[in-house]
């Protein structure tokens, strides 16, 4: 992801300029406030705005492959497992091959590990994270993308997305799943009740979450007890009030997690997290709370849902829809405010990444790369594509199709999640690293220096000093 990059670890860092994230952030604010109100689907429907049943358009080219057999592995649960199992059975349909789906567990290296030590590795995994994309690679697990595949990947992808899936310059991922990780969704029955408004920037947040505590309601819903949850609010805040260039630093453990950048966020953060009864159930009840049952007790129970607002992703949506609230009228969105000069625009996703060389990885690989795999599972909703080429038209409904048009209009300017920039043991393992230092923060947010000195030295031995 290069403006001006360095190569560290093997893992590409983007830099830009503050002016550079605060295009992609208005970008994405202007489309959200579009969105307005009278949207009827929800995330988890086929999507009558997104194509209905039409048979897939072929733009990529694919071997026959009768008789083959492959193996692909990722952590997705529920309705998103599902909904890429048909772009599976799609890809099937085309060249003949049987796919089998292998459910895996968190952290997915450590799934893998076990596997290939048996040895009976996945064909292809679903990697989300660069730094499990560079763990395989160190390991000799993670075989490189070919030809057919890179050149679709190069034809379909901003030069960023491409280089996130890259180690020391050669392409081991296609991104196939992105995630826009600043927007916070809110009960608009609770917001109407309230008189309560959008806020723009954190103060206003602040002022809002009152607003909506003195109507009676609890004004936050965190998903405590899943760690990532917590990582991706403090990216927010710290790359909003710390800026890119820091953001970078930390990612790539240039800076400590004793700097004074980082004392300011947790100190921000406190000012949600520590405030008595700004959260639902209290710290104790949040580190209880499965991030699934943060979304859902958002949009049900009424006049008086557990939460009026809960933090995370566009794929919040799939959660949504398993209620009775509709996307876009009982449940909206806005950006994550500025809490420094801009807002904030984080970014996740999961890499596709051969493990089992052969025609059928690369096929499949390449398959995933095109705007045809993608297409499937953007009809379907809770799902987005850093694809360029997907239609959005494809996608359910007005509030989905605008967060995916803002994330292409983007290109490369957006930060990544810095916890699955991450070695593993720091940034994607429950109970260990940021996850639990952050839970326990999430505990006692007073002991900001505490929460400090643990996250450092998680961070130092996980780094490697």
């Amino acid at each position: 992801m290069r403006t001006s990059s360095t190569i560290r670890s093997g893992r590409t860092v983007k830099r830009t300029t503050r002016a550079a994230a605060a295009f992609a952030a208005g970008a994405l604010a202007l489309s959200l406030t579009a969105c307005g109100g009278d949207d009827d689907n929800g995330g988890g429907d086929n999507g009558s705005q997104g194509g209905g049943d039409k048979e897939p358009a072929a733009t990529v080219t694919l071997p026959k492959l009768d008789g083959e057999s492959l193996e692909v592995a990722a952590v997705w649960t529920g309705a998103e497992q599902e909904n890429f199992k048909k772009v599976l059975a799609e890809f099937e349909k085309r060249t003949g091959a049987k796919v089998t789906f292998v459910p895996a567990q968190d952290p997915i290296i450590n799934f893998l590990g076990s596997k290939i030590a048996g040895g009976a590795p996945p064909d292809v995994a679903m990697l989300p994270q660069p730094g499990a994309i560079k763990q395989a690679v160190e390991k000799g697990w993670a075989k490189p993308l070919g030809a057919e595949a890179t050149k679709e990947l190069t034809e379909n992808y901003s030069q960023g997305w491409q280089d996130i899936g890259k180690v020391a310059d050669k392409q081991y991922g296609v991104y196939y799943k992105a995630a826009n990780k600043s927007l916070i969704w809110y009960n608009a029955q609770v917001f109407e009740n309230a008189g309560a408004a959008e806020p723009k920037t954190w103060d206003e947040l602040l002022t809002t979450a009152q607003t909506i505590y003195d109507s009676g309601v609890t004004p936050f819903s965190v998903g405590g007890a899943d760690g990532w949850t917590l990582t991706d609010w403090f990216e927010n805040v710290y790359l909003s009030q710390a800026g890119p260039e820091k953001y970078d630093q930390l990612a790539a453990h240039e800076i400590k997690w004793t700097d004074p950048s980082v004392k300011e966020a947790l100190t921000t953060l406190a000012e949600i997290w520590g405030k008595k009864d700004y959260v639902a159930g209290g710290a104790s009840g949040a580190l209880q709370t499965e991030f699934p049952a943060s979304v859902t007790q958002t949009f049900t129970g009424g006049d008086q849902p557990k939460a009026g607002m809960v933090y995370e992703g566009d794929f919040v949506q799939v959660n949504i829809a398993e209620t009775d609230a509709e996307v876009g009228t009982d449940a909206k969105v806005f950006p994550f405010p500025a809490v420094g000069d801009t807002a904030p625009v984080v970014s996740g996703g999961d890499a596709a990444v051969i493990l089992e060389d052969s025609k059928a990885a690369q096929a499949l690989a390449t398959w995933l790369a095109s705007p045809d795999a993608a297409t499937i599972q953007a009809k379907l909703g809770g799902y987005l594509s850093p694809n360029k080429n997907v239609d959005a038209s494809a996608y359910p409904n007005d509030v989905q199709k605008k967060i995916a048009e803002a994330l292409v209009a983007a290109g490369d300017d957006f930060r990544f999640d810095m916890s699955d920039q991450a070695p593993q043991a720091f940034g994607g393992t429950p109970g260990k690293g940021e996850w639990k230092a952050l839970q326990d923060f999430l505990k006692n947010p007073k002991d900001v220096a505490g929460a400090q000195a643990k996250l450092e030295a998680d961070a130092a031995a996980a780094y490697g000093g």
